[in-house]
């Protein structure tokens, strides 16, 4: 870090960086992210980021977890920005570092507005997000010039903790990628069937993507409810709908690697 050929931002105190930490893989954290975690005062982070992270944090830095697990008692996001902007104004670098990438379902834009309605500084440090690095690590690429030109991310929790409502607008894209999906898998394939899709379309559930937990389970687009129940997935989840899944049997680079690890 100290022999780079061009300067990082400076971490001012009484400023909050929101940054992303990537899909798992402590490897594919950026180099502004890394610089902002030997930095800051103190980092307030999501659940499930895998625990190497913390070991990057400045030795005498405080760290505090507040992370919002779907179905478990969770810190409301009003408390969670309630509390970065406490710390900022008490002139501390405070780092939020968040799981994928802030601005991709990840709550950093709503985190965002409160600090500029508050006045207090930030910076968006972005992240490799689940969507595209989750899946590559699956050997599942979101674009291939032979399967799609175009594809579509979905977050599997509207407002109300169900689907979302505008899920119809975007069910005949080529390719969907669906975050936070596992607990709504029967009624997601009822509505894209519903809308057009076959129940035999090429699907891909992701669990646990870019760590050394990573599983990956092929099925139907029909099948993805019970796919999910029959081999015990649990959260963090990805799933994938659409033609690139089929080349995962010759792009699946990652299973050789971890099997002989």
């Amino acid at each position: 870090m100290d022999d780079l050929p061009f300067a990082l931002p400076a971490f001012e105190p009484g400023s909050v960086w929101l940054t992303g930490a990537g899909p798992g893989d402590p490897g594919l954290l950026t180099l502004t992210a890394l610089h902002g975690l030997r930095q800051a005062d103190i980092v307030i982070h999501d659940a499930l980021l895998d625990p190497r992270l913390l070991r990057l944090v400045r030795p005498d830095a405080v760290v505090e977890a507040w992370g919002k697990r779907g179905g478990r008692a969770s810190p409301h996001q009003s408390e969670i920005t309630a509390r970065l902007i406490e710390l900022a104004r008490q002139g501390l670098r405070v780092l939020r570092l968040k799981g994928g990438d802030p601005f991709v379902f990840g709550r950093g834009a709503e985190e965002a507005l409160a600090l500029a309605a508050a006045s207090v500084p930030f910076r968006i440090v972005p992240g490799i997000t689940a969507g595209i690095g989750g899946l590559a690590y699956a050997g599942v690429p979101v674009t291939a010039g032979s399967a799609n030109s175009a594809f579509a991310f979905v977050t599997g929790h509207g407002p109300d903790g169900g689907l979302p409502d505008d899920l119809d607008r975007v069910a005949l894209a080529p390719v969907l990628v669906v975050f936070m999906g596992l607990a709504h898998l029967a009624e997601f394939s009822r509505r894209l069937i519903a809308a057009g899709r076959s129940p035999d379309e090429a699907s891909a559930l992701v669990a646990s993507a870019a760590t050394p937990r990573q599983r990956v389970v092929e099925t139907r687009l029909a099948d993805l409810a019970e796919s999910a129940e029959a081999h015990a997935l649990d959260p963090p989840a990805l799933v994938v709908v659409g033609p690139v899944v089929g080349l995962r049997e010759r792009l699946d680079w990652w299973r050789p690697l971890a099997e002989s690890g």
